[in-house]
């Protein structure tokens, strides 16, 4: 029996084929279902999710060939194999071109059936490998050294090991997707994909075909099969960033699928099962919204089963020196460049800084520092011409923030840092945002949470211009 089993799809308008093809798959520990037509086949493909499909050419109405075309443009992810007793170098190449792995000429030997099911296996594991490596190229590692990252990680290796779904919650730039990277990469799914959706990125009018995919036709626009991120993560990890975003509606049909492990694509008519571990992120306050109706209590009680909050980069300002040194050696790496020292002052004045887009701020700031070095090394001069004065120094050096609850004392404090980076910029927000390490939809979002009117500011600049 191989190593790894495969589910099959077999098609032949010959039963005697069907039932010898069946038989041989199965018993080398294989799953393989037959059928005996391409429009049956097409269906099956569109339904369930297919290793490899295996297809005699030559069958009445709908030829093999025909259908490989179909499977490509539906989107069928499975090997196709072309099978045939009448083969010519012409047909071959066409299959080739049409996106079959390989064409074999009957009668077949069982070995070499076997042998090429097991190639397809190895070449579809090594695409998944490709595509993991490249959605980790430049990605950032974890780094860390004091103790507030190292009972995370603690917490991390844990988990890591279980089925456990995890809600990983911080602020914006503290590193979740790296967590969640990590958690999927010590579990037992690691050779599976790790599949990310940012629920607060994408159009609510849209979230749904992204997690479960869509049929050809189904809405306008679909011109063809689309593979939802729950289908991408079979057998893997799906990532779902800021969760807290979903749109209510939404949140019910996750729901199901956390539920019942099947997942149904628009204008599908049969559900297809997905064995997927669930991981999501937030930086709002997850609980109070569930409290306040503004996500559903039955779904916070399915993810929120074992939280694991980040630290804020302020409260773990032991780590920024070695987050420089990473990034610095980083930032060089990637340029050419030859690497630049930070003087003690340097440090210490990055240490004294709230940073207020956190890890993600602070690997910006460390490049656009390299830029203005002068000298060959990163002094307290750079530092100061970098950052806004306003912003340095710790958070009780000011009477605004000495008092209250601490979410109302970060709320003015970041309210006050945005204020002063906008007024830097003259109220140019793409400016701002870049400034602060934040995405420009995120910087409207806080902005909106705080109280600050962006448009409004940007009317009045405009105004002032004229």
């Amino acid at each position: 029996m191989l190593a790894t089993k495969a589910h099959l799809l077999i098609v032949d308008d010959d039963a005697s084929t069907l039932a010898s093809l069946s038989r041989a798959f199965r018993l080398a520990g294989h799953d393989a279902m037959v059928c005996d037509n391409a429009a049956k086949a097409l269906e099956l493909a569109k339904a369930q999710k297919f290793d490899v499909i295996l297809s005699d050419v030559k069958m009445p109405g709908k030829d093999g060939l025909a259908l490989l075309e179909e499977l490509k443009a539906q989107g069928v992810t499975a090997a196709v194999v072309m099978m045939s007793g009448q083969a010519d170098i012409e047909m071959a190449v066409r299959a080739t071109r049409l996106g079959a792995l390989d064409f074999l000429e009957k009668p077949i030997s069982t070995d070499k059936l076997l042998l090429t099911v097991e190639n397809a296996l190895k070449l579809q594991r090594l695409e998944s490998e490709n595509r993991q490596l490249k959605q980790r190229l430049g990605k950032h590692e974890i780094v860390w050294h004091g103790a507030a990252m190292q009972r995370v990680m603690a917490q991390v290796e844990r988990v890591a090991a279980s089925e456990t779904r995890v809600c990983i919650l911080g602020e914006t730039g503290t590193g979740k997707e790296l967590v969640a990277r990590t958690i999927h990469e010590r579990s037992g799914r690691a050779g599976g994909a790790f599949v990310t959706l940012n629920c607060a990125a994408v159009p609510a009018e849209l979230i749904e075909s992204e997690l479960f995919g869509h049929e050809k036709g189904s809405f306008t626009g679909a011109g063809g099969r689309h593979i939802g991120k729950f289908e991408q993560a079979d057998h893997g990890t799906i990532f779902l960033d800021e969760i807290g975003d979903m749109p209510l509606a939404m949140q019910a049909k996750l729901l199901r699928v956390l539920e019942e492990g099947e997942v149904e694509r628009i204008g599908g008519d049969k559900p297809v099962s997905v064995d997927v571990r669930i991981l999501v992120a937030t930086h709002r306050d997850l609980e109070a919204r569930a409290r306040e109706e503004k996500f559903r209590q039955d779904l916070f009680h399915r993810i929120y089963v074992f939280p694991l909050v980040l630290p804020p980069l302020r409260e773990r300002r032991e780590d920024i020196p070695i987050l420089v040194g990473h990034f610095a050696a980083q930032v060089s790496a990637q340029n050419g460049w030859k690497e630049i020292p930070f003087t003690l002052q340097a440090m210490q004045a990055l240490q004294s800084h709230m940073w207020p887009g956190n890890v993600r701020e602070l690997r910006n700031v460390v490049e656009r520092l390299m830029l203005l070095a002068v000298n060959g090394e990163v002094d307290l001069a750079t530092v100061e011409a970098a950052l806004p004065r306003s912003a340095m120094g710790p958070v009780a050096s000011s009477s605004t923030f000495s008092s209250g609850p601490l979410s109302d004392r970060v709320d003015a404090f970041e309210r006050e840092m945005i204020l002063a980076e906008l007024k830097r910029s003259h109220s140019n927000v793409s400016l701002a945002a870049k400034s602060l390490g934040l995405e420009r939809s995120h910087l409207y979002k806080k902005a909106e949470h705080l109280g600050i009117d962006l448009r409004a500011m940007r009317r009045e600049q405009d105004s002032t211009s004229e």
